[in-house]
């Protein structure tokens, strides 16, 4: 590891970021017509669908809001967080403040608030565009969303929930390693108790209920005392997921300079992809069963962009964090997996979904799931940890 090669990994990274991704975004993504996003983008840009998925119109909010706060006060990219969220804030909840999962291209409603993620990334969205332009009326909207989920946080789904109650009572993960995130991006506008509290309850949901200490492992799902129910869904390991919600712990345990959590996160990270690396094609695994059985997506094999790209983040945190050769090893491993792989440097942005040996399987860009936010994201905070790696390699000679 040199000063030359970190300035050249940093050098990659913002370019891919700045040159390839946002302009990509920027040209084929925004509707003028109606407001909000075109997310259904086929390999060189082309619109292949016109409905508005709450996640991704949120997040393409949130990444040119936290562009503009935390880059450059570009007006372009302030004016184009705007469009999306002037139309999520006209048409994106119900009368209840609960945001819909989908839209029409017009903002109509399509799909119920049943899922709420939506209400996460609304909140993590206007918490950002507000931050920018200091308009308090959405301050206040994504704090009272953010009120809204910890009110729903134990019944999500409510009246929505497809599961018989009391046969098999579960909690999944998901929720509380977002919630780790989205406290921390709303921590400009949380009292300074709420804020511990929240943040408290994240990692011993996340650390203490559902990573298996004895196998170093995050589950998806538990029992509520948790247990370990022996089916699909109780065994279902996500090491996407898993690596994703650790670099969010990750995030908390440096804020509060808990360097024993900070060892926990990086352990759980290192462990998850010596159990996830396909050894015979390269690429971390979409899900697996945590006890080797039969798994029931069968997606199961795929390589997703997303997953690469949040190891990749989790890799340089650790190694800023602790120094451990091994997350500086693996990075190098997955970056040059994931740039051979998912980077089209031909028409801008990555590629989301390979099979298991590393073909394209889907030419799309975006779509109902893949928007702009996990490269742009991953990119800006990869660089900002190459950059002081390189800062201290300058301090160390």
């Amino acid at each position: 590891m040199t000063i030359n090669n970190i300035a050249n990994l940093i050098k990659q990274y913002q370019n891919c970021l700045h040159e390839s991704v946002i302009p990509f975004w920027e040209s084929h993504s925004i509707d003028h017509e109606h407001g909000g996003y075109f997310t259904c983008l086929d390999k060189d840009g082309t619109v292949y669908d016109t409905d508005k998925f709450l996640w991704l119109q949120a997040r393409q909010v949130w990444t040119f809001s936290m562009l503009y706060n935390r880059t450059e006060k570009k007006e372009q990219w302030l004016n184009t967080a705007k469009i999306g969220a002037e139309f999520l804030k006209k048409h994106g909840y119900d009368k209840n403040g609960d945001w819909y999962f989908s839209l029409n291209r017009q903002g109509q409603p399509l799909i119920q608030p049943y899922n709420i993620f939506s209400d996460c990334f609304g909140a993590m969205a206007f918490s950002q565009y507000a931050l920018a332009t200091g308009d308090q009326e959405y301050k206040d909207i994504a704090l009272k969303t953010y009120n809204n989920i910890l009110k729903r946080k134990d019944n999500p789904k409510g009246k929505y929930a497809k599961a018989y109650p009391g046969t098999r009572p579960m909690k999944t993960m998901a929720l509380p390693m977002i919630m780790a995130n989205l406290t921390l991006e709303l921590d400009w506008m949380l009292d300074k108790e709420t804020l511990e509290n929240a943040l408290d309850v994240c990692v011993q949901e996340v650390t203490g209920e559902f990573l298996d200490k004895n196998e170093m492992m995050l589950y998806e799902n538990i029992n509520p005392d948790s247990s370990h129910p022996d089916c699909y869904e109780g065994r279902l390991f996500n090491p996407g997921h898993g690596i994703e919600a650790m670099w969010f712990i990750l995030d908390i345990a440096r804020r509060r300079n808990d360097h024993k959590l900070i060892e926990l996160t990086v352990d759980v990270i290192l462990k998850t992809l010596d159990y996830a690396w396909d050894k015979t094609h390269g690429g971390i695994f979409y899900f697996m069963d945590a006890k080797g059985k039969p798994p029931q997506q069968l997606e199961w094999d795929q390589k997703l962009w997303w997953v690469h790209l949040e190891t990749l983040v989790a890799l340089l945190k650790g190694y800023v964090s602790t120094g451990r050769t091994e997350c500086w090893d693996w990075f190098i491993k997955v970056h040059k997996y994931a740039w051979s792989h998912f980077d089209d440097s031909a028409n801008g942005e990555w590629f989301g979904y390979l099979n298991r040996q590393g073909e394209v399987l889907l030419t799309l860009k975006g779509g109902k799931w893949k928007g702009c936010f996990h490269v742009p994201r991953a990119l800006d905070l990869c660089y900002r940890e190459l950059e002081t790696i390189k800062n201290n390699i300058k301090d160390i000679q």
